[in-house]
């Protein structure tokens, strides 16, 4: 376990609450003091980080890994930061996009022609970690003279009829 500055403050923060609640229950402040200091984990992490975990969206972020990206699409998601700030496959031609990345899940519509371009590729990403999130996540690869000109993520909302 790593602590942090923000691990103990939101530490001192539970074991404050606990010692406030359990200080109710009985006024002897070394008992209030022992009780409180052994519940004050079981509250973190039981009570406090889940609670912390369905209003923030906090994800890992992992390095783009060609092997990761087709055998566990439920890391494509952690990787696309890096695939998206990091441009790697700006200038890399279709096929080796279609190497690391696999073909294209989808084509994106191009309002110019009509109809879906072979120069807009679409891979899903899945679901934002989180509780309350309901958007697909996913990633463009536009293409100009066989050549990756743009790379951006985009969310897709989803509709359950």
């Amino acid at each position: 376990m790593i602590f942090t500055p923000l691990f103990i403050t939101f530490l001192i923060i539970v074991f404050a609450l606990t010692w406030l609640f359990v200080n109710t229950i009985d006024k002897r402040k070394w008992l209030t003091f022992i009780v409180s200091l052994a519940l004050t984990p079981i509250v973190y992490f039981y009570v406090f980080y889940p609670f912390i975990n369905i209003f923030v969206s906090y994800h890992h972020e992992k390095y783009f890994n060609a092997n990761a990206w087709e055998n566990k699409p439920a890391l494509r998601y952690e990787m696309s930061n890096y695939i998206v700030n990091d441009s790697i496959f700006i200038g890399k031609s279709k096929t080796d996009v279609e190497q690391a990345l696999g073909k294209a899940e989808w084509f994106s519509w191009d309002d110019s022609i009509k109809a879906n371009s072979p120069e807009m590729w679409n891979y899903n990403l899945g679901f934002k970690p989180g509780a309350l999130n309901q958007t697909q996540e996913c990633l463009e690869l536009v293409f100009k003279n066989n050549r990756v000109v743009t790379v951006k993520q985009y969310q897709l909302e989803q509709s359950f009829e």
